[in-house]
């Protein structure tokens, strides 16, 4: 693979080629000359964040996102102070890699809850505690909302306002939003939403995957491969690109059909899909 085929903002999300060892991610990253990659924290901890930092250091790579931080939503004092905890290890961990950004997944409702709001509100709550120290380490957050489809289970943060409504609370250089294309395609105010993002110097982190229909059972394995579904993933970018983006755009895309090849033949189709459907 040509060393320098991947173009400039491309960065590559470890999910997306699940199958690769970590030494394998960065030596085939290097292969194709791509810059950044998103990382997620139990690989990391499985190979050492500090071997992992040292890695990646050490092939010029950049990590433009850490997943995940979040899971804010717990209503009781003790699952509250766990949440706490793990977040602040999260960050930690995000400085010692030089993360761009810790990608918050900020938690679905509570077993036998059905107050969305208040699920909310417990999520900045917590960011009042946990802002501080991610400011004191050097790591911004970023509050990743996530389609409708996830709100029971995973993200009570359904809209990029949702998302916006919680960052603004914080100051712009500490806590951000990411916007991914697999989950806010979909939402008529998104032009808006990202132009007040863009202005307000929001945006940390975007991301992109295609939808594609039927999703699968269990439905968190279903993002497609780039140009595989319906969403217009340029104009997506480029609506980000409008608002002031200028970061790398990261390929986030969880499939068992993917994981099942050979990583650099999914490497070398991803950067083939990027330039075709994003750049």
């Amino acid at each position: 693979m040509n060393r320098l085929s991947a173009p400039a903002r491309f960065s590559l999300n470890q999910e997306t080629v699940r199958q690769w060892s970590l030494p394998e991610l960065v030596s085939g990253c290097a292969a194709a000359g791509v810059r950044a990659v998103g990382l997620w924290r139990e690989p990391v901890r499985r190979f050492g964040v500090r071997q992992t930092a040292k890695l990646i250091a050490g092939a010029g790579l950049r990590v433009s996102s850490l997943c995940r931080g979040g899971f804010f939503t717990a209503a009781d004092p003790v699952g509250r102070a766990a949440a706490l905890g793990e977040n602040r290890r999260a960050v930690e961990e995000a400085a010692e890699l030089g993360a761009d950004t810790l990608v918050l997944v900020s938690g679905g409702l509570p077993t036998g809850e059905r107050d969305l709001a208040g699920a909310r509100e417990r999520i900045a709550d917590i960011l009042g505690e946990l802002t501080p120290w991610a400011a004191g380490h050097g790591v911004r957050l970023g509050i990743e909302a996530l389609h409708p489809m996830f709100a029971a289970d995973r993200c009570v943060v359904s809209t990029l306002g949702q998302a916006l409504d919680l960052a603004e609370r914080f100051p712009a250089e500490q806590v951000g939003v990411v916007v991914d294309a697999y989950h806010l395609w979909w939402d008529e105010r998104l032009p808006e939403d990202l132009r007040r993002a863009g202005a307000g110097g929001r945006i940390v982190s975007v991301q992109v995957a295609d939808w594609v229909t039927p999703l699968p059972e269990g439905v968190l394995l279903g993002r497609g491969q780039l140009g595989d579904g319906c969403i217009d993933l340029r104009g997506f970018r480029e609506l980000a690109d409008g608002a002031g983006y200028r970061g790398p755009v990261e390929v986030e895309i969880f499939h068992p059909g993917l994981w099942a090849r050979e990583g650099s033949e999914v490497l070398r189709e991803v950067i083939e899909r990027y330039r075709r459907y994003v750049a």
